[in-house]
């Protein structure tokens, strides 16, 4: 019964979706003090190639790979922000759209290194790692009715909403601190939150950064989950899905580029017959969003009146149930 309801194919749609969330929040992140990043591909890249390379070459293990992919992200973050800290907007938005086509060419063009535009294929895939080492201690899918690929991308699948949730947990948290507090201002008006002694270099960096973690962290994730990687992997293609999945969801709150992600990665499954038009369609959902809601979907309003809609209900319930008491 359980082999009937996990369909690898669907496992694998929603490991998308989730890789897509850590590449919504990495545009999420700088967004929320004011920097419109497009780099996210080229970082997505970074931390895919370093982390595959490694474990190919070397034979470390995949653990090992992630962390160094998304070092190496978050180092390419820190070397592009602090030179393009007095950029902002559409200027912030074109230097990062170049790195990320820089990145991408560079890995087309070392052949030694990357294979150029073949790709890179039998990268140590996680769900795989994970089954040999179930089977190591005894355990077989087949004990609870599953088959090996059914637990593999069950595991995969697992994996991922438990990162997603710890990020998204984790991003809420500093939403509300210190540094929350300090990438608001900074968004709102950075000559007074500098006036009020906010280290405006220090939060602005720190936010690229964060951006360029993620997104290497995704791309690292991303290399081990399909085994294969191609520098079309990370295009400028790329770069505006991540772009629109943050801006179609909103940006003022973390639940919209999470809705945006979740909605923009199964649309295409669901309109799978028109796929070659996705752009166009992507193209006029976001003229219609512009001039009906330019904050997206989700804001602090919808949010605000959702909460009080459920305290509401809650009360209706409470005193209903005291009055039959």
């Amino acid at each position: 019964m359980l082999a009937e309801l996990i369909n690898p194919y669907y496992l694998q749609i929603g490991c998308f979706v989730l890789i897509n969330i850590i590449l919504a929040l990495s545009v999420y992140v700088p967004l929320s003090t004011g920097q419109l990043s497009l780099a996210s591909a080229g970082f997505m890249g970074l931390g895919a190639y370093t982390s595959a390379l490694l474990t190919i070459h070397f034979e470390l293990p995949i653990l090992v790979g992630i962390i160094a992919g998304t070092l190496m992200a978050g180092l390419f973050g820190i070397i592009i922000g602090l030179p393009t800290l007095r950029l902002q907007g559409v200027y912030l938005a074109i230097v990062t759209l170049g790195f990320g086509e820089v990145i991408r060419v560079v890995f087309v063009n070392w052949e030694s290194l990357t294979k150029g535009s073949v790709g890179i294929s039998g990268i140590p895939h996680i769900g795989r790692e994970i089954l040999k080492t179930v089977k190591e201690f005894g355990f077989n899918p087949q004990n609870i009715g599953l088959q090996n690929n059914q637990f593999i991308f069950l595991s995969i699948f697992l994996l991922l909403l438990a990162i997603a949730i710890f990020l998204v947990w984790f991003f809420r948290r500093q939403s509300r601190s210190r540094v929350g507090r300090a990438y608001a201002a900074i968004n709102l008006d950075e000559k007074a939150a500098e006036s009020m002694g906010i280290n405006i270099t220090y939060y602005k960096v720190l936010a690229f950064t964060q951006g360029a973690l993620l997104a290497g962290f995704a791309g690292s994730l991303y290399a081990h989950v399909l085994a294969y990687i191609s520098p079309a992997d990370f295009s400028y293609h790329r770069a505006v899905d991540i772009l629109v999945f943050t801006i179609f969801g909103g940006s003022e709150v973390i639940w919209g580029p999470v809705f945006g992600a979740i909605f923009l990665t199964f649309l295409p499954e669901v309109l799978r017959f028109i796929s070659e038009y996705r752009y166009m369609i992507y193209g006029l959902m976001i003229i219609i969003l512009m001039a009906v809601r330019p904050q997206g979907l989700i804001d602090v309003n919808l949010i605000n009146w959702i909460k009080s809609k459920v305290s509401k209900r809650g009360v209706k319930h409470g005193s209903s149930s005291g009055k039959s008491m």
